[in-house]
């Protein structure tokens, strides 16, 4: 009977997350690049890049967006929080010959801050210097990704088109190593399935999301919600910003991106872990109680339905069965999104297990004192 019954429960999960949650699996939309009119009347962007010892990718990075093809003004300023490794001396290095780049010095991280949010900050002020009227946006991006040329106007476009105050898009990832290529799909599908992007997307909806490396957000939207102070404790900061921006009255998109692309390689699943394991308590409010209910959903939702393929009888067999086909059918579409073949969705099951081992990882180095450790800096209290 308990066999039956969680039969049962993950065929009917399975069946509202396929037919009822924002059709997760299909992923987001993807932008098709615009051609850069040089007569059209196109608004300022500046553009804000926090950097902390990006030695390795930061050249590229700063070269491709000085490499922008935008008929309108355009700025980059870049903030060295900290660094230790000449990253700030390296993108002054690069190549300006229209002199639109600016690289800051960060000052003391004040309390209440996080590294990366003060960093932002900073540059966000120093927009305002250059920039001072309230018009047209600020773009934040990572110092690891690079940008193809159209990539600015083809976001202006899309958030001038459809009155949207915020156009945010999930740059690809590196897929090479044998790491990335087990794990890293399913960090995006798992997004997807918390963020459903359909749902992000409509304005009737409360759910708000964004990825972090590549967010157009107006100025006018970011004045409303108070500024990047409005954020300065976030751990989950894209997130977050989209939050602020949707509950005040703003619109939103989520896609996906081909113009855009991470060079941050992670060779080593221990690489992952570390990525997963920095906010994943922090998505779960610190809550034990929830990370109970996250450990036993997952169990449920990836895990339970191969065992009683593989292990069960007679109904139970069948209906496991039928949720083990319907998740590695909803990962396709991500998996194809990344070149790969569709066999990789028959080890779903066992990635899903490492998220979870993850996140109850980052529940312990919570409760142990460590709490979240990036660039160096630990933030151990909620924010």
């Amino acid at each position: 009977m308990v066999l039956l019954l969680t039969a049962l429960l993950c065929a009917l999960v399975w069946l509202v997350l396929i037919c009822f949650h924002g059709r997760f699996w299909q992923g987001g939309p993807i932008l098709d690049p615009v051609p850069v009119a040089g007569a059209e009347d196109w608004p300022a962007v500046c553009i804000v890049v926090p950097a902390r010892d990006e030695a390795g990718s930061v050249q590229a990075c700063v070269g491709s967006l000085l490499g922008q093809s935008y008929s309108g003004p355009l700025r980059l300023i870049l903030v060295d929080d900290g660094s230790t490794d000449g990253t700030g001396a390296l993108a002054r290095a690069v190549p300006d010959p229209a002199r639109r780049l600016t690289v800051v010095t960060g000052g003391e991280r004040p309390p209440g801050w996080s590294g990366k949010l003060w960093a932002v900050a900073q540059g966000v002020a120093e927009a305002r210097r250059q920039v001072p009227e309230e018009t047209g946006y600020v773009f934040l991006t990572d110092a690891d990704i690079t940008h193809d040329p159209a990539h600015i106007a083809t976001l202006v476009a899309k958030a001038r088109a459809d009155g949207l105050d915020m156009v945010s898009e999930m740059v690809e990832l590196n897929c090479v190593s044998m790491a990335e290529r087990m794990l890293v799909p399913a960090f995006v599908f798992f997004f997807a399935l918390l963020y459903p992007f359909a749902r992000v997307n409509d304005p009737r909806s409360r759910v708000a999301g964004a990825a972090g490396g590549s967010i157009l957000i107006h100025r006018a939207a970011l004045a409303r919600i108070g500024g990047i102070e409005a954020l300065r404790g976030a751990l989950i900061d894209d997130c977050t910003l989209a939050h602020h921006v949707k509950r005040s009255g703003g619109r939103l998109y989520l896609g996906h991106s081909r113009l855009a692309r991470s060079i941050r390689p992670y060779p080593h699943p221990g690489d992952i872990w570390r990525m997963v394991a920095r906010t994943a308590y922090v998505q779960l409010r610190y809550s034990p109680s929830m990370l109970a209910g996250t450990v036993v959903g997952m169990a449920l939702v990836w895990i339970a339905p191969m065992m009683l393929a593989l292990f069960g009888h007679g109904l139970p067999r069948l209906l496991g069965a039928v949720a083990w086909v319907a998740s590695m059918a909803s990962f396709v579409p991500t998996l194809r999104r990344f070149r790969l073949s569709p066999g990789w969705a028959l080890l779903l099951p066992l990635v899903a297990l490492f998220y979870t081992a993850a996140t109850v990882g980052s529940a312990v180095d919570h409760h142990r004192g460590r709490g979240v450790v990036w660039k160096s800096r630990a933030y151990r209290e909620p924010q």
